[in-house]
């Protein structure tokens, strides 16, 4: 048994010690099954093929390095034959739980928050690792699974990881969950996993396939994502965690949060969801129980969960769900949670990105446990279309103006006036932007002026040199016929 730098105990297992009950699944690289190794249930993984040794090595090699309460444990492996010895999670993927048990397990706001945390703190554990830290590169459901009934959650499938100053340019993962710069060919970042987490945290809230509506191959899928198109906004949604889903699927890989900022921003709001503790009443689902495998159905390949279809994709962009979140986000907690959220969401918001607070829709009541309803649909407010006007949300947190209550006319009249500054402000800012850059328009034109005069000068100058040099060799040449002219002269003479 050899211990890790990590703390791992590692160790290389006899094949004979093992009990080989049933294939359970398939990962990113060979068949995993169901046995049984010193008395406890595991899982084996091991390769059909010399070709995908590699990624067994890979897998092998990342998955001693690491440690952590929310990554599949690796207990050793094999040699003859070539296996992973792993541990096993009895409630199968969060993939399965989602979208393909039968009947459904039902599951709260609280468990989603907890599960989309347990992965944020598994992967910054993985980024923050040294000397050489991981990037996942695969994250979706099929790799995230569940142990604890439900309850807890670890991350497998490591066949496609790497070290973090490894140069990327190959297209593996799924295309789903993948961020544009990965299948665009160019080098990327461990800011390609925030962006399959913020994918993550929209299907378990949403209990959808993401970009299931366009329809077609996961060629078209990775086209709509390389356009601008990602999973539609969610109607009920609490702003802080809409705003911090939408940061992580940025286009731009700088202007995501680190999975460090992700993860203490879950951490912060999980205090509003309590429950994620509470077991989950799930079917049994034998084919589904296995650890370190993507799905019985996985391919490994970018097509995996993309069922074919005939259109090529639709619009650019996906509109809003006009159903209401399908999970009850109606935290139990007191009227705090507003400038709370709030804050959190303008504390972790990069520059230039949206922010906005929760509002209230409906008067807190007084019976000891207040309670708020937070909604993603903007309401009319003496006629202003909006609790606060996306413009707004561009001003600096201090400046932005706070939700007005209801009941209160003073209230609805300070935030009115104080909508009108800030428009006033902004449209000032605006017409600053624009001369600022019709400035720089001038500049450039004035620049352009300023080399085509230099240009013509030179052309002038060497217009008279030529000239001038032109004027000597016309001497030149005269001379020369002068005394050609003489030299025949006095030829003929002597003659």
């Amino acid at each position: 048994m050899v211990e890790t730098p990590t703390g791992c105990l590692f160790e290389d297992i006899q094949f004979k010690d093992i009990q080989v009950e049933a294939a359970v699944g398939r990962g990113t690289f060979g068949v995993v099954f169901k046995a049984v190794w010193k008395g406890k249930d595991v899982a084996i993984k091991s390769i059909e093929s010399e070709n995908e040794r590699n990624a067994f090595l890979v897998e092998l090699r990342q998955l001693s390095r690491v440690n952590h309460p929310n990554i599949v444990k690796l207990y050793g492996s094999c040699n003859n034959p070539v296996c992973l010895v792993m541990e096993y999670a009895e409630c199968g993927s969060l993939y399965n739980l989602l979208h393909s048990a039968d009947p459904q397990a039902q599951y709260t706001a609280s468990h989603a928050m907890s599960w989309c945390l347990q992965c944020a703190q598994g992967v910054a554990y993985l980024h923050a690792m040294k000397p050489k830290a991981l990037i996942h590169r695969d994250l979706k459901p099929l790799n995230l699974l569940l142990v604890a009934q439900g309850t807890v959650l670890k991350i497998c499938d490591f066949g496609t990881a790497c070290d973090i100053q490894t140069y990327m340019t190959n297209n593996k993962g799924s295309a789903a969950w993948m961020a544009p710069e990965v299948f665009e060919g160019s080098n990327y970042s461990e800011k390609c996993d925030v962006f399959s987490w913020g994918i993550i945290l929209w299907e378990v809230i949403t209990r959808k396939k993401p970009f299931d509506e366009i329809g077609g191959s996961a060629f078209c899928i990775m086209w709509a994502v390389h356009r601008g198109t990602r999973p539609p906004l969610i109607k009920g949604l609490p702003k802080p965690i809409e705003i911090l889903m939408t940061r992580c699927w940025d286009k731009e890989p700088t202007q995501r949060p680190s999975m460090e900022e992700v993860k203490n921003t879950m951490s912060h709001l999980m205090k509003y969801f309590p429950g994620s503790n509470d077991p989950l009443k799930l079917p049994l689902q034998p084919s589904a129980n296995r650890s370190g495998s993507s799905s019985t159905i996985s391919t490994g390949s970018h097509t995996d969960n993309t069922e074919n279809r005939n259109s090529f994709g639709r619009e650019e962009t996906l509109k809003s769900f006009d159903a209401k979140v399908p999970l009850d986000f109606k935290p139990s907690k007191t009227a705090t949670l507003h400038a709370d959220l709030s804050r959190v969401s303008s504390m972790n918001s990069q520059p230039g990105h949206s922010q906005s607070p929760i509002h209230c829709t409906s008067p807190v009541t007084t019976t000891g446990q207040s309670e708020l309803r937070m909604t993603f649909s903007p309401t009319a407010i003496n006629g202003i279309e909006g609790t606060i006007p996306m413009a707004c949300l561009k001003l600096d947190y201090q400046s932005q103006p706070l939700a007005p209550c209801p009941n209160s006319k003073e209230s609805m009249a300070v935030f009115e006036q104080h909508i009108r500054m800030v428009q006033e402000y902004l449209k000032v800012q605006s017409e600053i932007a624009h001369l600022a850059l019709r400035k720089q328009e001038l500049m450039s034109e004035l620049e352009q002026d300023q080399r085509e005069q230099q240009a013509s000068s030179r052309l002038i100058e060497e217009h008279s040199k030529l000239l001038e040099d032109n004027s000597h060799l016309l001497a030149s040449c005269q001379g020369l016929k002068n005394k050609l002219s003489l030299m025949k002269t006095q030829s003929q003479h002597h003659s």
